[in-house]
């Protein structure tokens, strides 16, 4: 009986219009929802100030779409698509970090991907998803160390913040991409993707 790991339900490599025109959708969707919280990293990060790396847990938010993009689609470099997209959508809504936040977009959809190329494509199920989430944690934190926080101390700020941001790409990313996938299939709207015709072969 094929599941979510299973060799039998391996994506195809060739984009159809509907992989694409689903990625944007989602990209235009997270990018509205990447400009909102930036404002709530904003005002949550004076609230974590006591340990500063902390703020680290508020990431995974921002990697959901390099997580929920290939589950969905099941394409290689759907995450890496539509991450970047929705990152360039913030920017053009308003970003406080300007341009660079595209190329953040870049590193968390490539960090994702590294997960599913891991399984060659024919693992989607939640420890993969999990380590999607983590890996797009560390790529997108390993860009922030090199980038705005090159001069903080390695063991007391680096490392716990890319620890932390792990954490949430794990649980925020990638729990919770599987928690969406799982709440849509009811509906019928994933039934034209691998993961509806997965539903239906269970």
């Amino acid at each position: 009986m094929p599941t979510a790991d299973s060799p039998a339900l391996a994506s195809s490599a060739r984009w159809r219009t509907l992989d694409i025109v689903t990625c944007a959708v989602l990209a235009v969707a997270f990018g509205v929802v990447f400009w909102a919280w930036n404002f709530a990293w904003a005002g949550l990060e004076p609230a974590l100030a006591f340990l500063l790396p902390l703020k680290g847990v508020l990431y995974g938010v921002w990697l959901i779409p390099a997580v929920l993009a290939p589950l969905i689609v099941r394409r290689v470099g759907a995450g890496l698509l539509t991450e970047f997209l929705a990152s360039t959508i913030s920017l053009y809504l308003g970003s406080p970090w300007g341009v660079l936040i595209a190329y953040q977009g870049i590193f968390q959809g490539a960090g994702g991907e590294l997960a599913f190329a891991a399984g060659r494509y024919r693992r989607f199920g939640t420890p993969t998803a999990m380590a999607a989430g983590a890996l797009a944690g560390l790529a997108a934190t390993l860009y922030d160390v090199v980038v705005y926080y090159a001069n903080y101390e390695l063991w007391t700020y680096q490392v716990p913040y890319i620890a932390f941001a792990m954490l949430s790409g794990a649980l925020v990313a990638g729990l919770g991409s599987k928690a969406l996938v799982k709440a849509m299939l009811p509906t019928g709207v994933l039934d034209r993707f691998p993961a509806g015709r997965e539903r239906a072969r269970i």
